[in-house]
């Protein structure tokens, strides 16, 4: 008995993963498969929903290298879909935002992109390891999620004995529409930093928004 109520919870359990995955290919446009699926609460219901990273089929966008063998350079982009009444709805879509995970990383490697759901927000993030990191942040508001906020660290040497790295530190928050620059100017023997540490008002008009961003390699945060 117990060893058919077992399989019983097993066949249901892959009947509903499998109509899952149908639900959420419907919302791929042609040419584009699913490259990542993030849950999490978008809308503040209480409610998991749901981001794809969807990437591009284009045969022509995968080539052949002579170190690295075959690489798929398509682009990727992102869906995001909020859910009703225990379906989901489309709220936003932007198809090709995001470089490939395999573009040129010239001495280093490409910046590695990841995407999280937390406190109610959308966080992309790009991390380039000893060359550091940008963050974006979005939040849901209508039909689409704007940008407000960015935290960048970008790589410095500091302390003319020691010539250790350390990492400048950029954050902007455009609901106060105020930047926060902390630049290393010392670092001691033990890896301790000493920050200079400035705030500036910036300029904010509309807020940007995700489905608008073409490329966010693109992107001049430095503007602000």
């Amino acid at each position: 008995m117990k060893k058919t109520l077992a399989f019983l919870a097993t066949i249901i359990a892959i009947a509903v993963f499998a109509q899952n995955s149908v639900s959420l290919n419907s919302f791929v446009p042609s040419g584009f498969v699913i490259f990542e699926t993030i849950k999490g609460d978008l809308n503040k219901d209480g409610v998991q929903d749901c981001v794809l990273i969807i990437k591009g089929t284009n045969k022509n966008k995968i080539i052949r290298d002579q170190y690295k063998g075959t690489l798929d350079q398509n682009r990727r982009g992102i869906v995001v879909l909020i859910k009703n009444n225990g379906t989901y709805e489309l709220t936003c879509k932007n198809l090709n935002c995001f470089s490939s995970e395999n573009e040129d990383g010239g001495v280093y490697y490409a910046p590695e992109l990841s995407v999280e759901i937390n406190n109610n927000k959308l966080y992309i993030n790009y991390e380039h390891g000893r060359y550091g990191s940008k963050k974006y942040t979005f939040r849901f508001e209508g039909s689409d999620f704007q940008l407000i906020g960015f935290d960048e660290t970008s790589q410095s040497f500091a302390g003319a004995k020691y010539q250790i790295a350390a990492f400048d530190e950029t954050s902007i928050n455009f609901l106060s529409k105020k930047k926060q620059i902390k630049e290393v100017i010392s670092v001691n023997a033990l890896g301790k930093e000493t920050y200079n540490t400035v705030w500036k008002n910036i300029s904010v008009g509309r807020l940007l928004k995700l489905s608008e961003i073409n490329d966010f390699d693109e992107l001049d945060m430095m503007r602000y």
